[in-house]
Protein backbone atom coordinates (compact mmCIF):
# COMPACT_ATOMS: atom_id res chain seq x y z
CA UNK A 1 0.00 0.00 0.00
CA UNK A 2 0.96 3.91 0.01
CA UNK A 3 3.42 5.02 3.18
CA UNK A 4 1.47 3.62 5.82
CA UNK A 5 2.75 0.37 6.04
CA UNK A 6 1.52 -3.19 5.33
CA UNK A 7 -1.77 -4.21 7.82
CA UNK A 8 -1.57 -7.13 6.20
CA UNK A 9 0.14 -9.35 8.99
CA UNK A 10 -1.63 -7.26 11.76
CA UNK A 11 -4.06 -9.63 14.10
CA UNK A 12 -3.37 -12.84 11.44
CA UNK A 13 -4.84 -12.42 7.60
CA UNK A 14 -6.78 -9.04 7.38
CA UNK A 15 -9.42 -8.26 3.93
CA UNK A 16 -7.97 -5.51 1.58
CA UNK A 17 -11.16 -3.67 3.03
CA UNK A 18 -10.16 -4.42 6.63
CA UNK A 19 -6.35 -3.42 5.69
CA UNK A 20 -7.58 -0.26 3.15
CA UNK A 21 -9.29 0.97 6.85
CA UNK A 22 -6.46 0.61 8.69
CA UNK A 23 -4.50 2.44 6.25
CA UNK A 24 -7.23 5.21 6.18
CA UNK A 25 -7.37 5.60 10.18
CA UNK A 26 -3.17 5.79 10.63
CA UNK A 27 -3.51 8.55 7.12
CA UNK A 28 -6.12 10.65 9.59
CA UNK A 29 -4.44 10.06 12.52
CA UNK A 30 -1.13 11.32 11.07
CA UNK A 31 -3.09 14.37 9.21
CA UNK A 32 -4.71 15.30 12.62
CA UNK A 33 -0.92 15.52 13.89
CA UNK A 34 -0.10 17.63 11.27
CA UNK A 35 -2.99 19.98 12.46
CA UNK A 36 -2.31 20.19 15.48
CA UNK A 37 1.28 21.10 15.27
CA UNK A 38 0.29 23.99 12.47
CA UNK A 39 -1.97 25.04 14.91
CA UNK A 40 0.78 25.16 18.00
CA UNK A 41 2.81 26.62 15.66
CA UNK A 42 0.29 29.46 14.59
CA UNK A 43 -0.79 30.19 18.46
CA UNK A 44 2.97 30.42 19.38
CA UNK A 45 3.35 32.83 16.50
CA UNK A 46 0.16 34.78 17.51
CA UNK A 47 0.88 34.99 20.80
CA UNK A 48 4.92 35.70 21.02
CA UNK A 49 3.98 38.73 18.12
CA UNK A 50 1.46 40.84 19.56
CA UNK A 51 4.02 40.35 23.20
CA UNK A 52 6.87 41.35 21.47
CA UNK A 53 6.20 43.52 17.97
CA UNK A 54 4.63 47.02 18.83
CA UNK A 55 5.24 48.43 15.11
CA UNK A 56 6.12 46.12 12.36
CA UNK A 57 8.58 47.79 10.29
CA UNK A 58 11.54 46.46 7.86
CA UNK A 59 13.24 44.62 10.09
CA UNK A 60 12.69 43.53 14.04
CA UNK A 61 14.79 45.37 16.14
CA UNK A 62 17.61 43.52 18.83
CA UNK A 63 14.62 43.53 21.16
CA UNK A 64 12.30 42.31 19.85
CA UNK A 65 14.03 39.45 18.11
CA UNK A 66 15.24 38.59 21.85
CA UNK A 67 11.57 39.32 22.79
CA UNK A 68 10.19 36.68 19.96
CA UNK A 69 13.00 33.98 21.26
CA UNK A 70 12.57 34.09 24.75
CA UNK A 71 8.69 33.99 24.23
CA UNK A 72 9.30 31.08 22.03
CA UNK A 73 11.22 29.30 24.82
CA UNK A 74 8.24 29.95 27.38
CA UNK A 75 5.49 29.17 24.87
CA UNK A 76 7.13 25.42 24.50
CA UNK A 77 8.34 25.12 28.07
CA UNK A 78 5.01 25.26 28.80
CA UNK A 79 3.65 23.63 26.75
CA UNK A 80 5.97 20.50 27.19
CA UNK A 81 5.24 20.92 30.95
CA UNK A 82 1.52 20.77 30.29
CA UNK A 83 1.44 17.59 28.31
CA UNK A 84 4.11 16.00 30.89
CA UNK A 85 1.72 16.99 33.71
CA UNK A 86 -1.16 15.89 31.60
CA UNK A 87 0.20 12.30 30.80
CA UNK A 88 1.31 11.76 34.69
CA UNK A 89 -2.55 12.70 35.71
CA UNK A 90 -3.92 10.02 33.12
CA UNK A 91 -1.47 7.54 34.56
CA UNK A 92 -1.86 8.17 38.03
CA UNK A 93 -5.56 8.26 37.12
CA UNK A 94 -5.59 4.84 35.35
CA UNK A 95 -4.52 2.97 38.81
Amino acid sequence: MSGFGDFSGVGGSLSSEESAQLEMQAFIEAENQKAAIQAAISKLTETCWDKCVGKPGARLSGGEQECISNCAERFIDTSQFVMQRMAKLSVDGNH
